[in-house]
């Protein structure tokens, strides 16, 4: 994400948060506010996202996009009705980074 995106992404919750109307104007208003130089096109995309989105619905769908759809999938696959508590468990063990040991790349930092 770019600055510009951040920028105005928080400006948008900002003046929704205020209850003010989201305009392209407004959303400059709040970026210069913050000393915050992005391109000039960012403002007048992100109003019109506003426009034709509701942003509460934005906001509290912004976080869970991978996972409910990985749960989603796995009942379908497996068919049973025990499969969607197992789905989660096997989804935590993917994400989970695997440590390298020295040993494995053939030297060691002491060698």
């Amino acid at each position: 994400m770019s600055i510009g995106e951040l920028a105005c992404s928080y400006a948008v919750v900002l003046l929704h948060d205020d209850g003010i109307p989201i305009t392209a104007e407004k959303i400059s208003t709040v970026v210069k506010a913050a000393k915050v130089d992005i391109e000039s096109y960012w403002p007048s995309l992100f109003a019109k996202l506003a426009e034709k989105r509701n942003i509460e619905d934005l906001i509290l769908n912004s976080g869970g996009g991978g996972a409910p759809v990985a749960v989603t999938g796995a009942p379908a696959a497996a068919g049973g009705g025990a499969a969607p508590a197992a789905a989660p468990a096997a989804e935590e063990k993917k994400d989970e980074p695997q440590e390298e040991s020295d040993g494995d790349m053939g030297f060691s930092l002491f060698d």
